[in-house]
């Protein structure tokens, strides 16, 4: 595979579907997205795989929704990264790259040397979706569980929307000869869509939660089983890359399945905050709130937690009480 082939499918989510098992599926290399997410903060390692992961799957679930404007997943816990938040913006024209933003809060002084899913604890793991102006969002939430994040959205698929769902990724640094050490993840998601088990659809059972192996049986248990043993052997070089080009891999996987790829969506790192923005988000305080907010030199200061930008804005121009006349 030559650099100029693995530019091609770096920051790329392929989509796929297998026929002769009635799956689909996605295929992703994120390479840039990454460096643009991760470079905003100083995060400890821990914490840039949490949201290295966290990237990843948001890439993988945000091209398979039939999505006008924004996918957002987050993770709220009580441990000690108590927050990861990602958003997936859709693109607006054909041709135009997808969007992703993400970034995490988190306790330094709670950090373990331990896993980094160590470093959540109790809470929950939550799929918004939001097809923009006069729709009403969706959220649906599952509780932190598996021992890692992708297992936590396989459970949200099973528990919430009864669809089977399989992630297998990779993510970490990588350095190749001449160039300095940056992180790359890639990952696989794979998705049946069976009716749901007699056992979810009569609404009984133990109560634990559900995972996909509990939504099919029959010739789709087979098939879901079968495709899985295949996944299982791919290898952590693969899903990152650059070795193996993205179709090079599903047919090495899944050559009885019949894979067939559709047009590659392209998605980029990218912050939609802006000053209009902010105003917007403070036009409900009156003047006495806004005057709260106000810094010690006379001015309102904003930071977005995803890309880092500074905002200074004059606080008599903010606000439902705002001097029209005042400008910065």
């Amino acid at each position: 595979m030559t650099r100029g082939s693995q530019i091609v499918w770096d920051d790329t989510v392929l989509p796929f579907q297998l026929d002769a098992s009635d799956m689909r599926g996605r295929v992703a290399r994120l390479d840039g997205v990454l460096s643009g997410i991760l470079k905003q903060h100083d995060y400890p390692p821990a914490v840039e795989a949490l949201v290295a992961e966290m990237a990843v799957l948001t890439a993988l679930i945000g091209q398979a929704v039939k999505l006008r404007w924004k996918l957002s997943l987050q993770v709220q816990s009580k441990g000690a990264v108590r927050m990861i938040a990602t958003d997936y913006y859709a693109p607006q024209e054909e041709g135009q790259s997808a969007q992703i933003r993400a970034y995490a809060s988190y306790d330094e002084d709670r950090l373990t040397d331990g896993a980094p899913f160590d470093q959540v604890g109790d809470g929950y793991f939550a799929i918004m979706i939001d097809q923009g102006q006069d729709m009403t969002p969706y959220q649906g939430i599952t509780p932190l569980t598996g021992g890692s994040l992708s297992s936590c959205a396989e459970a949200y698929f099973a528990q919430s929307e009864q669809l089977p769902t399989r992630f297998s990724l990779s993510f970490g640094l990588s350095q190749e000869p001449g160039s300095h050490a940056h992180w790359r993840a890639g990952g696989i998601m794979l998705q049946h869509m069976p009716k749901s088990s007699p056992f979810v659809a009569s609404g009984e059972g133990s109560g634990d939660i559900l995972n996909a192996s509990d939504l099919v049986d029959g010739d789709d248990g087979e098939n879901w089983n079968r495709v899985n043993i295949l996944l299982d052997t791919v290898e952590e070089i693969e899903l990152i890359g650059p070795s193996i080009p993205p179709t090079d891999l599903l047919i090495r996987l899944f050559s009885q399945e019949q894979p067939r790829v559709y047009d590659a969506q392209a998605v980029r790192f990218g912050c939609t905050c802006s000053e209009d923005r902010v105003r917007q988000s403070l036009s409900i305080y009156s003047a006495r709130d806004i005057e709260k907010m106000t810094t010690d030199e006379g001015r309102v200061t904003a930071d977005c937690q995803f890309c880092g930008a500074h905002y200074d804005l004059d606080p008599k121009s903010l606000g439902f009480e705002a001097e029209e006349t005042s400008g910065e």
